[in-house]
């Protein structure tokens, strides 16, 4: 709780990733994919309950042994290919509405993807939404590269006006910071994210983190550079 609000942490893990099989329970540097995300919530000064949102059993008694919640599993028309975060959470929402009478003020999503999140960048999060007297916040970090320095190719991969002339004569020292979404953190206003159906709200803002805690995984090459960052921190 956060002057007087309430937050209530949503970590999805669904079991059927086509890309890195199983990856939300693959281990990384000693615990599951999703224990990472579950200790960082509940080391939060601030979130009042950590579930989470799963069509599996072996994925659920998994993550009770590292602390969380798993108050029901996913029924599987929500758990296919065409399903949406949204569609989970708005499952858990109603779960609790209707099961313990308890609706929180607050949604907080942790991707179980974003294992570099830490505690206290959920906390800073939490804090800037409160400060700003948002309606969201979401995590992002500067682009790695200028999008302004990409473009399609046509199929003989010709090069002509792949840069505008404005830009291509610029060091990338002088164009100008762009932002990506890294999907570590996600926070709305419960009637806000009902509402939108989206963290995506009014007065939404953004909370920055850096490149290196921002790695999201969705392939073997992110999992094993996330690893290699992992193992670096430790050392």
């Amino acid at each position: 709780m956060y002057q007087g609000k309430t937050f209530l942490a949503i970590i999805p893990a669904r079991s059927g990733s086509k890309r890195l099989p199983n990856k939300n329970i693959k281990n990384l540097c000693g615990k599951p994919l999703i224990a990472w995300s579950i200790e960082a919530g509940l080391q939060s000064k601030y979130i009042d309950g950590i579930v989470v949102s799963t069509d599996s059993q072996e994925y659920a008694e998994i993550a009770e042994q590292y602390g969380a919640k798993v108050p029901c599993i996913r029924p599987l028309e929500l758990s296919k290919d065409t399903s949406t975060t949204f569609d989970s959470i708005k499952h858990m929402i109603d779960f609790y509405k209707e099961k313990y009478k308890q609706v929180f003020d607050y949604i907080v999503l942790l991707q179980p993807t974003s294992p570099l999140r830490t505690p206290q960048h959920i906390d800073e999060a939490i804090e800037l939404l409160i400060q700003k007297q948002a309606n969201s916040v979401i995590s992002v970090c500067k682009c790695e590269h200028s999008p302004l320095w990409c473009n399609t190719l046509p199929k003989d991969k010709n090069m002509d006006n792949f840069l505008s002339s404005e830009i291509l004569n610029l060091r990338s020292q002088e164009l100008p910071a762009y932002y990506r979404l890294n999907g570590a953190i996600y926070i709305a206003k419960t009637s806000s994210l009902l509402g939108y159906q989206s963290f995506f709200t009014d007065k939404g803002f953004a909370y920055e983190m850096s490149q290196k805690h921002s790695t999201d995984i969705d392939t073997q090459f992110d999992f094993d550079f996330c690893e290699f960052l992992l193992q670096g921190i430790s050392r």
